[in-house]
């Protein structure tokens, strides 16, 4: 735990970057809590006014916009199965999205509290997470996410 924020840190920022491909300004994950590497992993998103989406998302009413939710959801969901030895390193890439709903607006200031579990693998190529994003407890998106591995 640090000083500043009540949740362990199980991987930083930095960590975070070691296991993903993602860079700015699509690095959507800031912090790992919780991690049970094939299994399970939660994290936070800080929102902050300063990202670039909300020059032009919207102009005084800035708002995060949902597929940028939806794709914070699948880098946590990539964490699970970077840290899988069996599985063939390569990009996993989005193969669908079913079910995504948002249920609150998500605005600078907000810190999102994301939980992904996998639910299926396939061939070690295909897999389905179900995921689901916070901020104070209240449900802001949550939704199936199916991934690919591309050659």
């Amino acid at each position: 735990m640090d000083a500043v924020s009540p949740h362990p840190v199980l991987l930083s920022a930095e960590q975070i970057q070691g296991l993903l491909p993602h860079r700015y300004p699509f690095s959507l994950v800031d912090r790992v809590i919780e991690h049970d590497p094939g299994k399970r992993a939660v994290a936070i998103k800080n929102v902050s006014l300063n990202e670039p989406q909300f020059q032009g998302h919207f102009p005084g009413r800035p708002l995060m916009p949902g597929v940028l939710i939806v794709e914070a959801m699948a880098q946590v969901g990539g964490l699970i199965v970077t840290q899988m030895p069996e599985l063939p390193k390569g990009l996993f890439v989005f193969a669908g999205i079913d079910g995504v709903r948002f249920r609150r607006p998500v605005v600078p200031g907000d810190q999102l509290l994301i939980t992904c579990e996998l639910l299926s693998l396939k061939r070690k190529r295909f897999g389905k997470v179900q995921a689901q994003a916070t901020v104070d407890g209240d449900l802001a998106c949550s939704g199936a996410l199916l991934f690919s591995l591309v050659d």
